[in-house]
């Protein structure tokens, strides 16, 4: 065995690293992370890689910060900004990436980290980041970083010195990100896509598929953590004026992170964080175009239903907004009253109920007066369900329990027949008359004719009627164990009404029902269930509706990016012709990963 011969470089990072005195290691760490951004040397991209690895395993351990690292980390960034030279050359392009990445997994969690990493100056680099100085793929780290400094009490100041800049820059990455990635990456040829981008997506192994399809992930990641930055923002009331700019919120409806990103409130999120202040509960309930996603969302099975409820509970609860949503809210969330809980929350239901008919009296006596015929007759409804009909199930003997529970069966037998002969119409009066008969607390039978009901509704074309029926079967049956066919059918209830992303929530809840449960669990997935996730997906695809864009407007360019002059790197790097070789593979986000396998 021949042993290795000695390093013969100066501050060698790594022979630091195995340096078995703890006082001499700490002090060559200290001088190595000062004078690396000094040197030019090519195992810069090694070490970094290797911090980078420590900074998402570790990121509580507190001796590199202690050290220096976020110095060292600010100063690189920024002789990749200043010398186009000095990035170029060799694997250095790499470096600003996993600088700023080191910062944000540092600063996640820990704000005394946090404090340290702004005192050491790395605000400024990562603006020019935000900027776009480079391309998305360092915005994406830099948004994170950002984010998470103005997470924290103490370094949110840092942050706000560039107030105005951070969430104009923020708004607008999350209103375009997608049409640049599509335009930058995706929707190129594998042969123009930038070679490092590549590298960084797949860690120097991976296919074209591979590829695209971190991407895909990279580019949502782009969008979530761009309005997790506004969220910091719009939480402690700055600058809502300019967030609640009417074209960006509607925009925001349709943020909601892909089946990529699912760990994400995204869009909803914020519009929940709005909805806590006078400003962003004005400016959301003036916009009907979002009035009606949130009411969209508060009805499927989206994984932030409940904040899409607490929307329009707070809008309800105000005063001054309250008249101007409740006529498009009213009937949506009417259908929701028998929600017993809803992830954390309990009485959902109870809590909705009490909100719409706090002045009931006002409307039932001729006081007030709704614009919305439909959300009168909505609470005219609610009124009789859960004051009414309560008086009358307590007025009523074991006796007549029993008598009312035949004569319902009675009747869903009547309609069934009149529904397999074609009858329609006949049979859905028939299930509406077993449904105004039965008592509250039989809710299997309950269940069973608001779905048999929405299956009429289906087939005379009339989805709203049906999205309403599944959704108060759904809210019956509870989320533990949905009624599966009443999943499918809304779910064929938004497809009808052009609501993809719904439809395809509800028909995954169906298919994963159907997995759970006894009688289905060895049962292949439907074939129409998988034709219907096949159409949703291709619907609501990450760049749909930029691919859509770039093919009506191919020469143009993506707003503003690039005329400001920016993401000019891909063109210096096709001038120099320039390659680089393949990086190691590491795992991109240990922490992410981990929660996103266990989700």
């Amino acid at each position: 065995m021949h042993s290795e011969p000695p390093c013969s470089k100066l501050n060698c990072f790594f022979c630091t690293m195995n340096e078995p005195e703890h006082s001499v290691r700490r002090a060559k760490l200290s001088q190595c992370f000062k004078e690396m951004p000094l040197r030019d040397d090519q195992e810069h991209v090694l070490v970094l890689s290797g911090l980078w690895n420590i900074s998402m395993t570790q990121p509580d351990d507190p001796e590199f910060p202690a050290l220096g690292i976020f110095e060292c980390m600010a100063k690189l960034i920024h002789r990749g900004i200043i010398d186009q030279n000095w990035l170029l050359r060799g694997q250095n392009i790499y470096i600003p990436y996993y600088a700023a990445h080191i910062i944000g997994s540092y600063t996640m969690d820990n704000p005394q980290f946090a404090e340290k990493a702004v005192k050491s100056g790395v605000v400024l680099p990562l603006m020019e980041l935000l900027r776009g100085k480079m391309s998305w793929v360092e915005q994406r780290v830099a948004v994170r970083a950002l984010g998470h400094l103005a997470s924290h009490e103490k370094t949110f100041e840092a942050v706000v010195v560039h107030e105005v800049e951070v969430i104009s820059l923020a708004m607008e990455i999350a209103s375009n990100c997608l049409e640049v990635v599509y335009k930058e990456f995706v929707g190129i040829k594998a042969r123009k896509r930038p070679k490092y981008h590549c590298d960084l997506l797949t860690r120097g192994v991976g296919e074209l598929e591979l590829q695209s399809r971190k991407a895909e992930e990279w580019a949502s990641q782009l969008q979530c953590w761009s309005l997790y930055l506004l969220n910091c923002f719009a939480s402690k009331e700055r600058c809502l004026n300019l967030i609640c700019n009417t074209e960006f919120l509607n925009n925001l409806c349709g943020m909601w992170g892909g089946l990529v990103n699912l760990t994400s409130p995204a869009g909803i999120g914020l519009l929940r964080t709005l909805c806590s202040s006078k400003t962003g509960r004005e400016n959301v309930a003036n916009s009907r175009q979002v009035m009606e996603s949130i009411c969209n969302v508060s009805r499927s099975s989206d994984d932030w239903q409940n904040m899409a409820i607490d929307c329009l509970l707070l809008l309800l609860k105000d005063p001054e907004t309250r008249y101007g949503v409740i006529d498009i809210a009213a009937s949506s969330l009417v259908d929701l009253v028998e929600l017993r809980s809803l992830g954390e929350s309990k009485m959902v239901g109870e809590t909705i109920s009490q909100t719409l008919l706090q002045d009931y009296y006002k409307i039932k006596f001729g006081f007030l007066k709704l614009k919305s015929q439909e959300a009168e007759k909505a609470l005219e409804e609610l009124w009789e369900l859960r004051v009414e009909n309560i008086k009358r199930d307590k007025l009523m003997s074991e006796q007549d329990m029993k008598e009312r529970q035949v004569l319902v069966g009675k009747l869903k037998k009547q309609g069934n027949q009149k529904f397999w002969t074609g009858k329609i119409e006949k049979a859905c009066k028939i299930y509406s008359k077993a449904l105004e008969l039965c008592p509250l607390n039989f809710r299997k039978e309950r269940i069973v004719l608001y779905s048999n009901r929405a299956q009429c509704y289906l087939l005379l074309k009339n989805p709203a009627a049906a999205i309403s029926d599944t959704t108060r079967a759904l809210c019956l049956s509870g989320t533990v164990s949905p009624h599966s066919k009443s999943l499918w059918r809304r779910s064929q209830a938004y497809d009808m009404k052009g609501l993809a992303k719904e439809s395809l929530m509800d028909c995954l809840m169906f298919i994963n029902s159907r997995i759970k449960s006894e009688h289905t669990k060895r049962v292949r997935i439907p074939y129409y269930a998988a034709r219907m996730i096949n159409k949703q997906m291709n619907a609501t695809w990450l760049f749909a509706n930029a691919k859509s864009k770039l093919c009506i407007k191919k020469e143009k360019t993506v707003d503003e990016y690039e005329s400001k002059g920016e993401y000019q790197l891909q063109e210096m790097m096709d001038a120099k012709n320039m390659g680089f070789p393949d990086m190691p593979t590491i795992v991109e986000d240990a922490k992410a990963e981990k929660r996103w396998k266990k989700r």
